[in-house]
């Protein structure tokens, strides 16, 4: 800030006075910066009080299932909801939904959707900055995967064989693989344009097992592996991946179509593996695209060999799916909330400060979540934030249908 001419303060007595009355203005505004930066540091304050959790769309006869905890389902602009919607009580078979946050409004915007289970629908995901949506579907025993134009609601499809993983809300390319119990040909990640449709062969299963042929070996008792399930970094300059063999038979909705296993990590603009764990656990990007969260509240630091740090004294709950924040500094993740002192059988929404501490985590939610679609592989409730960070999306089957939550938090 600028101070006034020293003429401008008149006499001594007036100098004196307006002096002393700058300098209780700096003071304060000091003190109250102070204020402001801690509040501003403790990033889970807007969480502790205020929130209000419930479904996003409530209707009866009906699930509402977000894909994935790597995958939010509100647009990057805020405005719209993305969801799989199912009248059938597998839930296998449905629609694709957008849903209007302000009005309610919904538009159906694909029909006719076959998916693999409950658990991730149909992987839906919005791509192009919000302009395309994408998911995957099967129709007459056929994979492929598809995207829809919301501006003319033309849907194109891509990639006969296929199936899609996730990508970034911000980009139009997107990883696919060949179908994880029967891939064929498809035993190599690919990268589908969204717009183009070209595609291109990052990381070959040749190139996987020149890396870590002993370790596959081992792993899958000499069987073919082809990659399984690859998510891009938000800078969507990186790419880990887990691998699969596969039973080769036709039947999808088994637990015995697969065996899948291993996180790998890989950087597309240098084109090198960066590194390998044993253990798939359930991982997730953080914002920097340095670092992957890990079940059990690990972080992997990804330029650094994978090497593991615990967040400290935090809970970490059984069969969590975490996820990070926009701006990196808290956490959120499912799973038993025995945890956190809570009953058999119950679950809950844990969100955390991502530099730990003794009591730097929230319970937003507690639910059961024994019931809901009766899918083969039943819908967990898979947190994640929205793109401003002011709300935390998740489904709960505590009834007939599951139905797609919003946390949202309180203050400014």
């Amino acid at each position: 800030m600028s101070l006034l001419p020293l003429r401008d303060y008149g006499t001594d007595s007036h100098m004196k006075r307006r002096l002393t009355t700058l300098c209780a203005a700096l003071l304060t505004l000091c003190v109250g910066g102070g204020a402001a930066a801690a509040a501003e540091d403790d990033s889970l304050a807007a969480w502790k009080a205020g929130v209000k959790v419930g479904p996003v769309a409530p209707a009866a006869d009906r699930h509402t299932i977000h894909s994935y905890y790597l995958a939010c389902p509100e647009s990057p602009d805020g405005r719209h909801l993305l969801f799989y919607a199912s009248t059938a009580a597998n839930g296998h078979e449905g629609q694709i939904v957008v849903r209007q946050r302000a009005s309610g409004d919904e538009t159906v915007i694909a029909r006719g959707i076959t998916t693999e289970d409950a658990h991730r629908a149909a992987c839906q995901q919005w791509i192009s900055q919000g302009k395309r949506v994408a998911f995957h579907n099967v129709r007459d025993g056929a994979w492929a995967v598809h995207v829809v134009e919301l501006a003319t609601r033309q849907e194109r499809t891509f990639a006969p064989g296929r199936q899609l993983a996730f990508g970034q809300p911000a980009g139009d390319w997107l990883p696919i693989y060949g179908c994880h119990w029967k891939p064929g040909p498809h035993r190599d990640l690919e990268l589908l344009h969204a717009v183009t449709g070209e595609l291109q062969k990052p990381v070959t299963i040749a190139a996987v097992e020149r890396a870590y042929g002993d370790w596959l070996k081992r792993q899958f008792d000499g069987q073919p592996t082809s990659i399984f399930f690859p998510v891009v970094s938000p800078d969507q300059q990186r790419v880990f991946f887990k691998m699969a063999a596969g039973s080769g038979g036709d039947e999808f909705r088994s637990k015995a179509a697969s065996r899948r296993e291993g996180l790998i990590a890989y950087d597309l603009g240098r084109r090198e593996f960066l590194f390998f764990r044993e253990r798939w656990g359930h991982p997730a990007w953080h914002p920097d695209s340095k670092r992957i969260l890990e079940a059990g509240n690990l972080l992997l630091d990804v330029e650094n060999k994978g090497q593991a740090a615990r967040i400290p004294d935090l809970p970490a709950l059984r069969g969590c799916h975490p996820a990070v924040s926009p701006d990196g500094r808290l956490f959120v993740q499912d799973g038993l909330s025995d945890g956190v002192g809570g009953p058999p059988g119950e679950w809950c929404i844990l969100i955390g400060d991502v530099r730990g501490g003794a009591g730097r985590y929230e319970v937003l939610h507690r639910f059961s979540n024994a019931r809901g679609a009766r899918s083969w592989r039943r819908n967990d409730p898979h947190p994640v934030f929205s793109a401003d960070g002011r709300r935390v999306y998740f489904n709960v089957s505590d009834g007939e249908w599951t139905q797609l939550y919003v946390a949202e938090r309180g203050g400014p």
